[in-house]
């Protein structure tokens, strides 16, 4: 813990259609990953990522595209949006142990033009039962779990709302947002429902890009080009009966409560902060209610008040505009946006109270968290 960092942040555009292959922009984000650090492919000895039913690049054909002279740590994870907290903690944890001194961290896809997560099948053990009747969709999943939230916390669809106008307010300020058009709540309530309690706004934006970022040791990061982001602690966890499959989540015994609430204690005691400690919330939000979990799991807010805690907004959520308007690479750009806000170079968007950042990544039984801290 706090012995790495993260030096550098990469993107691609963010579109419909790339045009690329999702090697091209992988070598793209992680060139770019590099180069804002200030170091070259040579100083590269580590790569991770993840993808879903193969819709991305292995890691060593990205550091074969790259020129990366060879690899001592590799990790191609079959995980989603659980995967980016996930991954940089690990890669964190073999630069403490000295399997690697800096390593990739990257998620890249065509997730609009090419396999969409919102219309893939999912196979599993629970796949023949859902199926024939129709349950076939993430979103629908969610949605559930949304809807059962919102009853027993006593929140409404205002509060969904809440989220997506927030987060909106940031989006215009992001030239990488693919959604930057004001949103207002009439707006938002006004729209027709797409798998209650869920309207357009509540949910992901679906995009071709990539992101990455650059992990080293706080030592090496300090003197490189930008200021680090310390990696303070990191947390996973998948409760008791996780499923069988993407999609069966019938043992699980409380919808109203996410991963969160199972990893927060050791996320801010290996820190040792408290929630109170947090300037800004970078909290994972494929789905408006996602956001809401894990604003309430984390301890950010009390019980059934994470709408107010939003409309309240003391601490700044998801200042890139989250997944809802920026778009959608699975939580990796959210650990992006973390690393700018630590190091000040939010632009627009920089809070002006930035020295310790919450991240999460993943929306229901299994997920990830960061605590990202400036070098205090």
């Amino acid at each position: 813990m706090k012995t790495a960092a993260i030096a550098g942040v990469g993107y691609t555009a963010l579109s419909k259609a790339s045009g690329q292959s999702p090697l091209g922009l992988a070598r793209e984000a992680c060139q770019a990953a590099i180069d804002d650090a200030g170091l070259t492919a040579k100083d590269v000895d580590g790569i991770a990522s993840f993808a879903v039913l193969n819709d991305s690049a292995p890691c060593v054909a990205v550091a074969t595209a790259l020129a990366v002279p060879e690899l001592r740590f590799v990790v191609d994870a079959d995980l989603g949006g659980q995967a980016p907290c996930y991954l940089t903690w690990l890669a964190s944890m073999a630069i403490a142990t000295g399997q690697a001194e800096n390593v990739l961290v990257f998620r890249a896809l065509n997730g609009r033009s090419g396999a969409r997560v919102g219309t893939m099948e999912f196979p599993g053990a629970g796949a023949p039962f859902r199926y024939p009747i129709g349950y076939d969709a993430y979103l629908m999943y969610v949605a559930m779990w949304g809807r059962r939230f919102l009853i027993e916390t006593g929140q409404t669809e205002l509060d969904l709302g809440a989220v997506a106008v927030a987060q909106r307010a940031y989006a215009e300020r992001n030239e990488r947002a693919v959604k930057r058009r004001p949103l207002t709540l009439e707006q938002h309530q006004a729209q027709g429902y797409v798998a209650e309690p869920f309207r357009p706004d509540d949910c992901t934006v679906e995009v071709d890009g990539a992101c990455a970022v650059l992990v080293t040791s706080v030592e090496r990061a300090r003197d490189l080009r930008h200021p680090p982001a310390v990696i303070a602690s990191g947390a996973f966890r998948a409760g008791s009966r996780p499923g069988l499959d993407i999609g069966d989540h019938l043992l699980w015994e409380d919808y109203t409560r996410n991963y969160t609430s199972l990893l927060r204690d050791e996320l801010f005691g290996k820190a040792g902060l408290t929630p109170a400690d947090v300037d800004i919330a970078e909290i994972y939000d494929c789905f408006s209610s996602t956001a809401l979990m894990g604003i309430e799991g984390l301890g950010l807010a009390e019980r059934g008040a994470a709408g107010d805690w939003v409309r309240k907004g003391d601490v700044p959520l998801n200042t890139h505009g989250g997944l809802l308007s920026e778009g959608y690479l699975h939580g990796m750009n959210t650990v992006g946006e973390a690393v700018l806000q630590v190091q000040g170079r939010g632009g627009d968007r920089q809070v002006d109270r930035h020295d310790v950042v919450a991240v999460t990544s993943g929306a229901l039984m299994d997920g990830s968290a960061l605590i990202l801290t400036t070098d205090r």
